[in-house]
């Protein structure tokens, strides 16, 4: 009897052992990886999703086209003036549509951007103030997202005889997702860049530096996550993000990510 009593007593200590290795897997597959928040982070920054790299080249083109015209030396290929000449201390407003597919990425977003050009003491354009909101959706190999968002950035540097922009502030977005890795994860994110010092070649408007911080929070049934890391923008296409320890190098213009 008292052995019979015994091997019950093992079975159940067995069972337990195996529930608890059972929930252990289960909350590893209920959580929101570092893999699934990179790709997060890569969605918010490349072009093919509307990220930051897009509205870097938006603002880094129209401070192009003011420039020119303030300074009223550049002509177009038309063989006519630029026609987007600012008046210092003036905001002009403006929208467009931003969609396309491409490199196995679909995307459709609206934008409405506000621009307040701020002059230096000879009346010359110094910096843009550039205020955006934008709202749609993304479609990529890693992820699906609809989100809407804001980004207060200033580009400066403008002076005709500067070989670079120099960009300052902060990018928004937040919504939903569903990753298509692991777990396939799903449910509600918001990711929030700071950018300090970020260049932009002239005239090519192509990102050569600078450095980011950059906060996720995501949540799932099982929790909220968040990830904190840190960005160092390259000048050949590409960024490298560090988050949570693991670093991966994002194309700048695809969204792919590769962890280094």
């Amino acid at each position: 009897m008292k052995t019979i009593k015994l091997s019950m007593i093992a079975l159940l200590l067995l069972l337990g052992v195996y529930a608890c290795k059972k929930d252990s897997s289960t909350a590893s597959t209920d959580a929101v990886t570092t893999d699934q928040a990179a790709d997060l982070a890569a969605g918010s920054l490349a072009s093919n999703s509307n990220g930051l790299a897009s509205i870097t080249d938006d603002i880094s083109s129209n401070a192009t086209a003011v420039t020119a015209a303030n300074s009223g030396l550049a002509i177009d290929a038309a063989g006519t003036s630029p026609t987007v000449k600012q008046e210092c201390g003036t905001t002009l407003s403006d929208s467009s549509t931003n969609q396309g597919s491409a490199d196995s990425v679909t995307w459709s977003y609206f934008r409405k951007y506000s621009h307040t050009l701020n002059c230096n003491v000879s009346s010359k354009p110094d910096n843009i103030i550039n205020r955006l909101t934008f709202s749609g959706n993304y479609s990529g190999p890693n992820v699906t997202s609809s989100d809407s968002g804001t980004a207060n950035v200033t580009i400066g540097d403008l002076e005709p005889d500067s070989t670079h922009f120099l960009v300052n502030g902060e990018y928004k977005r937040s919504g939903s997702f569903t990753s298509k890795i692991g777990n396939k994860a799903s449910g509600s994110k918001s990711v929030d860049i700071v950018v300090t010092n970020l260049t932009l070649s002239k005239p090519a408007r192509k990102i050569t530096g600078g450095t980011a911080t950059i906060n996720i929070s995501v949540t799932v049934p099982k929790g909220t996550f968040t990830y904190t890391g840190n960005l160092v923008f390259n000048g050949d296409g590409s960024a490298v993000l560090t988050i949570n320890g693991t670093s991966y190098t994002i194309d700048l213009h695809t969204g792919f990510r590769i962890r280094r």
